[in-house]
């Protein structure tokens, strides 16, 4: 289903399994046990007037509403890709330092609520969605689209959509979930970008996170998957999470290569666009090419003199193509694709790569 965060399962993903299965076992606890939702209700005025901080910790955490959780698992799932990327440790400080931003910016933009609208909230949706939230803005700015087609001419389908409907359905879900949703977004915003050195002091001890290597990893890791190609060993950890990266991001590609092709039908469509009408095939290119011959003016003069006002005036006039930018063939090759078929695709595209990449996933 979400095919862009590479191999399924949970492996090298063992926070994210945990939260999801204790998260969600407590969500089903507690409704079956109805008489205990009122120790974990987010309720901002018992935390304001009569100082109940412990309802941060448990409001913040356990979603009350089944749709909320299954969304936000959703997501969880999705978003663990961040952990594969960058490891467990820094995933955990990145949850960590987005959940206590997102604390101060809850109580400010009610605040700034009540100000503007003269209401005041006084509880909002529980369970850990404001650091989902702020998830959005690394998968926004880190993971690449792949466009896979396009509704009505004019909607693009990318890779990343399927995601982005999740959250639109648990931003709609309660009438205040947008002000959770806004608070993880800003807070996502300041950790990524380490505004005033955020991360610095919001992060997850080394100390904490041996404990949790010895003691919760291995109740919540998972198995390396059969399935897959293995790996060379790279010679640093980082390397080795390149490596896995690279191959998963050449499976994606892969697949829906594959699912084009069976989507392919001999006659045109109106309304779609055409590629082997603007681009002859890669594969034929430089396949059988007959040998260049000089041109026959630059051999011999002409036989016959001709006036001048009926010779003819050169033919190529069009403009030079723009030199391929190297970065973009870098990112073409990092995909799968050979490094002559990047260059021809994006020299026929002019140097666009979202039509290079669509062009090359269809041929």
């Amino acid at each position: 289903m979400f095919s862009i965060t590479g191999s399924r399962g949970f492996y090298m993903a063992p926070l994210s399994k945990g939260l999801l299965l204790v998260l969600n076992g407590l969500t089903v606890m507690l409704t079956l046990l109805p008489q205990y939702q009122q120790l974990f209700d987010y309720n901002l005025r018992a935390v304001k007037e009569q100082h109940h901080v412990w309802r941060l910790l448990c409001g913040r955490l356990v979603c009350l509403d089944v749709k909320d959780s299954f969304c936000s698992s959703l997501l969880i799932y999705n978003f663990r890709i961040f952990e594969r990327r960058f490891g467990t440790r820094k995933f955990a400080s990145y949850l960590f330092g987005t959940w206590c931003l997102s604390a101060l910016m809850d109580f400010l933009l009610a605040q700034a609520f009540q100000f503007l609208f003269d209401y005041e909230v006084e509880e909002l949706p529980a369970g850990l969605l404001a650091p989902v939230f702020s998830l959005f803005v690394p998968f926004y700015l880190s993971i690449p689209k792949i466009p896979v087609t396009q509704v009505m001419g004019h909607i693009h389908i990318t890779s990343k959509s399927l995601v982005y409907i999740v959250g639109l359905q648990l931003l709609t879900s309660s009438p205040f979930m947008w002000l959770l949703a806004l608070s993880g977004l800003i807070s996502g915003g300041l950790y990524y970008s380490n505004v005033l050195h955020v991360q610095k002091f919001l992060f997850v001890p080394v100390w904490v996170s041996r404990i949790g290597r010895c003691t919760l990893e291995p109740v919540f890791s998972s198995s390396q998957p059969t399935s897959e190609t293995p790996l060379g060993m790279g010679a640093t950890l980082d390397i080795q999470r390149q490596q896995r990266m690279d191959l998963l991001d050449q499976q994606l590609l892969l697949a829906q290569y594959n699912e084009a092709r069976r989507n392919t039908r001999p006659q045109q469509q109106p309304g779609l666009l055409q590629w082997t009408r603007l681009f002859p095939s890669l594969r034929q290119r430089g396949q059988n090419r007959p040998p260049m011959q000089p041109h026959p003016q630059a051999q011999t003069q002409p036989s016959t003199q001709t006036h001048p006002s009926t010779q003819t005036p050169p033919l190529d006039n069009s403009p030079s193509p723009s030199p391929v930018a190297e970065e973009q063939v870098a990112r073409l090759v990092e995909m799968g694709f050979s490094r002559m078929d990047a260059l021809e695709a994006l020299r026929a595209s002019n140097n666009d790569i979202n039509m290079a990449t669509n062009f090359l996933l269809q041929h």
